[in-house]
């Protein structure tokens, strides 16, 4: 895309509905793409930037935040890597917070016992020799089968490759194969076998994805294995987009929902309705009409409550999302060793994934229980340590079966139900996500272009393919870059015509 010995187009009006990943994104490459005036306006419907990815504050104070969402990124997410230094954001390792001397470690328990265990709590898989001894070649196959993969997909970013109009067009020309595939398949294939399948590959599916091997798309559990150089950043990982938004002079309206986009009779632009709100989001306070040369819808339709007229040429499909419970909470106590069927307390790893029991027994009740932190409790005195907790879970988790967690003493646990009076369980909070997709294999994806005039974009299409905050970016930035294809190519014609 070279801009080289032309004129600026006249200014144009865009707009991008979402101030996630895929919505800061297309703005931030937008000006990228086109050094010229721009006027860019984003609506979101939250009153924060950050879309799924977002903190709250341990305590409910904001000085202690602590990753509500979208926790980590990794080494090959270069979108969101490039940003964290271009905008001098600092991170830290995963698995590198402060646990005040703890032993840190990792291990995947079944519901009935640990099947691995790991001294380094990071999820840097292979640099184990332990792994090795247990599961023999399967894991020096999977890392070369993730590699083969991550660097097919890889091209995406580059030309010939990018921009690219289409997704399962694209993963056919790169010979990108796996998300056509069911995981078992693509595993077996490349002889990559149980136990490591369902002891590792499983316990990432489902701590990423909430879905388990039999469930998800080859291409997916790829990704759920490149874990190298996991990291956050400090302070949350919505910052990248929060830089990315205000780093030009685009309007951001948030606590703002968008009803209808429409193009006025005999017009070429979309006239979007949106209402701000005021503390309850169903309370509409006003209503605004704006025109707008290009839109981009940066969040999954079916959840966005839009009208859209003229109907969409090319309309996504609904995605069924997954439901994810998120529970955060403080207490005073490590988690119970019996409860895991361990010896001691530090026997328990710091981060515990899960998988399936081996035969018939009731899956783990949760996907993930992590403890992140030590925190100071300042609402107790004298003000004293706690440890900060996280759990991914398919449904919600009662106060007694988190209490049944931990290593509480039997005379505290048999005093009240109410845990917060006996200093159990400190503070709580929780969340619902319609986190991502459910990931089978399939061959077609959601295009961007939804319209026949390249006026109204998409992004959400991309994340059947692989739902992470680097691939909403990369489909923010592709998007951007079509959008300007778009534009030289009428300035290209209307030179021509002159």
């Amino acid at each position: 895309m070279v801009l080289q010995g032309r004129a600026c187009l006249a200014s144009t009006e865009e707009c991008a509905l979402g101030a996630g990943s895929g919505g800061a994104s297309s703005a931030f490459y937008l000006h990228r793409a086109y050094p010229c005036p721009l006027n860019v306006t984003v609506y979101e419907r939250e009153n924060y930037i950050g879309g799924r990815s977002t903190t709250v504050g341990v305590y409910g104070d904001s000085s202690v935040p602590v990753e509500l969402g979208a926790s980590i990124f990794v080494n090959v997410n270069y979108n969101l890597v490039s940003a964290v230094e271009r905008f001098n954001l600092s991170t830290v390792n995963y698995g590198g917070e402060d646990l005040d001397g703890l032993t840190k470690g990792l291990g995947v328990w079944n519901g009935e016992k640990f099947v691995f265990i790991q001294s380094d709590a990071s999820y840097d898989w292979w640099n184990t020799a332990k792994l090795l001894w247990r599961y023999g070649m399967s894991p020096i196959r999977t890392q070369r089968l993730m590699k083969d993969t991550v660097s097919k997909f890889l091209k995406m970013y580059e030309t010939p490759i990018f921009p690219f109009k289409s997704i399962g067009e694209t993963a056919l020309e790169l010979g990108l194969l796996a998300p056509s595939m069911r995981s078992e398949q693509l595993l077996k294939e490349n002889a990559i076998y149980a136990p490591f399948s369902t002891d590792i590959i499983q316990a990432s599916t489902r701590v990423n994805y909430a879905q388990n091997l039999a469930q998800i798309h080859g291409l997916e559990a790829m990704v759920c294995m490149a874990t190298d150089g996991a990291m956050s950043v400090n302070g949350g990982n919505w910052q990248i987009f929060d830089k990315m938004l205000k780093h030009d002079k685009n309007t951001i309206v948030l606590n703002t929902s968008v009803s209808d986009i429409s193009i006025p009779g005999g017009g070429k632009q979309y006239s979007v309705t949106s209402s701000s709100s005021g503390a309850d989001l169903h309370d509409a306070t006003s209503t605004n009409v704006e025109l707008f040369d290009n839109v981009v819808l940066a969040a999954p339709l079916q959840f966005a409550n839009i009208t859209i007229n003229p109907s969409p040429a090319f309309p996504p499909s609904p995605i069924p999302y997954v439901t994810l419970y998120v529970t955060l909470f403080t207490s005073p106590y490590r988690p119970n060793p019996d409860h895991f069927n361990v010896r001691n307390p530090s026997d328990v790893p710091t981060i515990i994934l899960t998988t399936l029991p081996e035969e018939g027994g009731s899956p783990p009740p949760f996907f993930s229980l992590s403890t992140l932190r030590t925190v100071v409790n300042p609402n107790i005195q004298p003000p004293q340590k706690e440890y900060l907790y996280k759990i991914f879970s398919p449904t919600p988790l009662p106060l007694p079966s988190i209490s049944e967690m931990l290593n509480v003493p039997p005379d505290l646990r048999s005093l009240s139900s109410i845990y917060n009076e006996n200093n159990i369980i400190t503070w709580q909070y929780n969340k619902t996500w319609h986190s991502y997709p459910y990931l089978p294999p399939r061959v077609t994806f959601d295009d961007p272009q939804l319209d026949e005039a390249g006026r109204l974009w998409y992004t959400s299409g991309i994340e059947p393919f692989i739902s992470t905050m680097e691939t909403s970016s990369l489909m923010g930035k592709n998007v951007a870059h079509l959008i300007v294809d778009g534009w030289l190519r009428e300035q290209t014609s209307a030179e021509g015509e002159d």
